[in-house]
């Protein structure tokens, strides 16, 4: 047996799921989708360490009262907008195509960083522009990240997207790293510089995307959700908005968490979500799929990543103030430097995360996401306890290590998550699934910085007015001052030290002038600061590192029990029972209604392209059903292994790297006999699909419950242990069938016929002797039946009987013979009207699968109607 090639032009497209992705075009759109993702996080930290030159060149001090807001919306403006719309752009990639909706977020980022690069307002109006537009960047990215992920899950085969999202991973989350070190280098240039790096890669990025990207996923035409639309947005912004300000001073308080803005911003924002959520559970197309939370590994992945971008979003802000305002001064850096290099020291971060994200999304395709993932959150909590018992002025090799082991961490988990995730989504769902997914983790990091920066405040505000009252006064600073100072929120001296400005001297102020020489110059050098602050720092950073080691526990603990990677074709018998239909997916209700009809075929085989030296098939039962715990084997002409690969939860293999020459090809299961076939690989690829069958025989027969009477042409099926279909057949004219080849074990025969309820019976199979089994059908239609007489009983031929239901529609009618009977056959079961002669009714109630007699008499004394009969049950 020779394996056969199939070919597939570049312009075929199709739904997703029936068709191979096209080998070339899905590295046009990896390549395409990194770029896209990589220039969108880039932007999102770019900003961070180019804050204080952006607001010099407008002429602006961040730090004065009247001007936080302006500092707070240019660092969250951007994150706050893309987790808002990011679920409702996956929901337009669904409806109008993907590709469409990403290359329109493209040219809108591109627009904005065009926009953004030629400011030449200066003070307030500057930064509004500034933050306008950062808003408008934040759209753009919005688009971007809604769709990436869908276009990667539509362009790659199962077997390769663990590899693909997890290369789109690194581009996402090491981007945020990279922005750090390049706003360091740009920024001092000039602060322009930041907006324009984006605008030649965004110029060809968005060419390139709209001449070489094209959708090949399954589109879903369905109305725009407007409502759930408006009250998501209007409910997600208040929360984040409240949990923005919710950190700065409010009165006397240290954090704003008791102002009313912030309690308005917040209970407010949880009430519209509450509503949010009864309208998602109502509409007929919503924003947010609910449905699809029941969806285990889509569910419980989302919970870990939400985790993980919890931990993850906030350690980039406290590393950067950890070095900008300690570390680094206490290392000869002047506080001008300090942003520039706090990125370059962060490089290990970016560099573990590089090394493992790749890596762990290729193991993921092989072995499964749930280890991966489980195992890269328990390193980074790890990385989170050794952070904990680090020194505040630690030895930099050790902090470098540290970093690594995070990035590693990151890493591990990053891939296998996105593609557990991404792989449990139906075809027609990716858009709003990766949106939905997005908005989890871009909500996080807005959350994880007001967490953060919250407990990193409680933490310093227990301690650190006294320190600091105490070092000013020690060197000469009036106590009138001193305690002004200290009385002063923890939050501004978090931002200056984020900022890269020299707390003490912001502090200060006017004071400095006033103080001996040698005492201004030692209290603005780059000693006094951090020695003063590292230990009420240190209480801070306890705080927040055991919250993130928590996030870590939990995110490891949902990543567990994710458990196998399962498709639709697998996951219970009745998705079984659909796929073998051609219907993968349909729900319960609907498989009880495709059990009334006739059965449909198979689906066509999907078209498979190798590419050259690669041997690329399916390994699936003789009822057409995944085999997702087989492995398949190649030898070569000496009889020599060389290379296996097993078959991931679609049934699909892939060898790849064969030489040309000839090969044997052997595919097994546990249960099933092996399958072989010879292939000869001649400078292009093969394709083979293998079908599996066991030793196990059953046999029986398919009777109606009632009366015992033998049923033909009743569908019958066979599932084994796992709910995968192993066999199939239709019984004959006497009802009896034969199930051949199943694998030995145990075996659900399910058993379905129009006008009858599906029936099962469970066996055990074994190799050596047929296993005889028999199936009772319960009839779902109901028979009505009786005699129409009139004056002395008299049967009444020729009489009218009609059938009606309660409001009045007639649903069968018939007339009666010579002796006055009749039947009416096809009823459901329910509460009908019987009417004979339009004078005479009778209200009976047909039971399921039952028969009913009611009998009419159309007598009566000068023409009043009498007893119209009663209904019986006949069993």
């Amino acid at each position: 047996m020779t394996a056969a090639v199939a070919e597939r032009g570049p312009g075929s497209g199709g739904p997703a799921g029936a068709e191979e992705p096209d080998s070339s075009y899905k590295w046009i759109a990896i390549s395409n989708t990194t770029l896209g993702l990589l220039m969108a996080t880039i932007n999102s930290s770019i900003v961070l360490i180019a804050l204080p030159d952006i607001f010099r060149g407008i002429g602006l001090d961040p730090l004065a009262p009247t001007n936080t807001s302006y500092l707070l919306w240019m660092i969250m403006g951007f994150l706050v907008v893309t987790a808002v719309l990011v679920v409702g752009f996956g929901r337009l990639g669904d409806m109008y195509g993907r590709v469409k909706m990403y290359t329109l977020g493209f040219a809108i980022f591109t627009v904005a960083s065009v926009l953004l690069a030629i400011t030449w307002q200066s003070g307030g109006a500057g930064a509004m522009w500034l933050i306008g537009w950062r808003v408008i960047q934040g759209i753009g990215g919005a688009f971007l990240f809604a769709n990436s992920s869908a276009i990667l899950t539509d362009a790659f085969p199962v077997h390769q997207r663990g590899m693909a999202l997890g290369i789109n991973g690194v581009a996402a989350i090491a981007g945020s790293f990279i922005g750090l070190v390049l706003g360091g280098v740009l920024a001092p240039v000039n602060w322009h510089l930041v907006f324009i790096v984006s605008i030649p890669f965004g110029i060809f990025g968005t060419v390139w995307a709209y001449l070489k990207l094209r959708d090949t996923g399954q589109r879903n035409p369905a109305k725009m959700d407007w409502w759930g639309n408006v009250t998501f947005a209007v409910g997600l912004i208040a929360l984040l908005v409240g949990i923005t300000y919710g950190i700065q001073p409010y009165g006397d308080h240290t954090m704003g968490w008791t102002s009313p803005l912030v309690l308005s911003c917040i209970i407010g924002g949880l009430v519209v979500l509450g509503i949010f959520g009864y309208i998602e559970a109502k509409v007929a197309s919503p924003l947010f799929a609910l449905s699809l939370f029941t969806i285990r590994p889509f569910t419980l992945g989302n919970l870990a990543s939400f985790l993980a971008a919890l931990g993850r979003g906030g350690l980039q802000f406290i590393l950067i103030i950890w070095l900008q305002g300690i570390w680094l001064p206490l290392h000869g850096y002047s506080f001008e430097q300090t942003p520039l290099w706090a990125g370059i020291y962060m490089l290990p971060l970016t560099v573990g995360f590089l090394l493992a994200a790749p890596v762990s999304g290729v193991l993921a395709d092989r072995m499964g996401g749930r280890g991966l993932a489980t195992a890269g959150m328990l390193v980074s909590g790890l990385s989170f306890v050794l952070l904990e018992i680090l020194p505040i002025n630690f030895p930099y090799l050790g902090f470098a290590a540290i970093l690594l082991v995070n990035g590693v961490g990151m890493g591990l988990f990053t891939s296998p998550n996105r593609a557990d995730v991404m792989n449990s989504l139906p075809a027609s769902s990716r858009g709003a699934g990766a949106g939905m997914t997005a908005t989890f983790q871009n909500s996080a990091t807005v959350l994880s910085i007001g967490l953060f920066f919250g407990l990193m405040i409680a933490g310093l505000s227990q301690h650190l007015p006294a320190v600091l009252e105490q070092g000013l006064l020690q060197h000469g600073v009036p106590a009138a001052d001193a305690s002004r100072v200290a009385a002063l929120p923890p939050v501004a001296v978090l931002f200056a030290a984020f900022l890269g400005y020299n707390p003490v001297q912001q502090l200060l102020g006017d004071v400095l002038p006033t103080l001996p020489p040698d005492q201004a110059s030692f209290l603005t050098g780059r000693s006094f600061f951090p020695e003063l602050i590292s230990g009420p720092f240190q209480d801070g950073l306890t705080v927040a590192f055991w919250f993130a080691i928590g996030a870590c526990v939990l995110a490891a603990v949902a990543s567990w029990f994710i458990g196998a990677r399962r498709t639709a074709e697998t996951t219970s018998v009745g998705a079984e029972l659909a796929s073998v239909a051609g219907e993968a997916g349909i729900g319960p209700s609907e498989l009880v209604e495709d059990f009334a009809t006739e059965p449909r075929h198979q689906a066509a085989p999907r078209v498979l392209t190798p590419a050259v030296g690669e041997m690329l098939g399916e390994v699936r039962t003789a009822a057409g059903s995944a085999v997702p715990d087989g492995v398949v084997t190649l030898t070569d002409a000496n009889g020599r292994q060389v290379a296996r690969s097993g078959v991931d939860q679609d049934g699909r293999f892939s060898v790849q790297g064969l030489a040309p020459g000839a090969y044997m090809a052997v595919a097994t299961s546990p249960g099933f006999r092996p399958d072989v076939t010879a292939l000869v690989i001649n400078g292009a690829g093969a394709v083979h699909r293998f079908a599996l069958r066991g030793d196990g025989t059953v046999t029986g027969t398919v009777r109606a419950a009632r009366h015992g009477a033998p049923l033909a042409d009743a569908m019958t099926l066979a599932t084994d242990a796992s709910g995968r279909v192993v066999g199939s057949t239709h019984t004959g004219p006497d009802g009896t069938f034969t199930l051949a080849g199943l694998p030995a074990g145990r075996t659900t025969v399910t058993a379905s016929l129009p006008g009858h309820a599906p029936g099962a019976a469970a066996v055990e199979v074994t190799a050596d002797v047929p296993t005889v089994v028999e199936v009772l059908l319960q009839s779902t239609i109901a028979l009505l039946s009786g005699r129409v007489t009139g004056a002395g009983g008299a049967p009444q031929p020729f009489a009218t009987v009609a059938v009606t239901r309660a409001d009045g529609e007639t649903l069968a009618a018939a007339t009666t013979g010579p002796d006055g009977t009749f039947e009416i056959v096809g009823l459901e079961p329910g509460d009908y009207t019987v009417v004979a002669t339009a004078q005479n009714a009778a209200r009976v109630q047909l039971p399921a699968g039952e028969q009913c007699r009611v009998d009419l008499n159309l007598g009566g004394n000068n023409g009043a109607p009498v007893d119209a009969g009663s209904a019986v049950r006949v069993q």
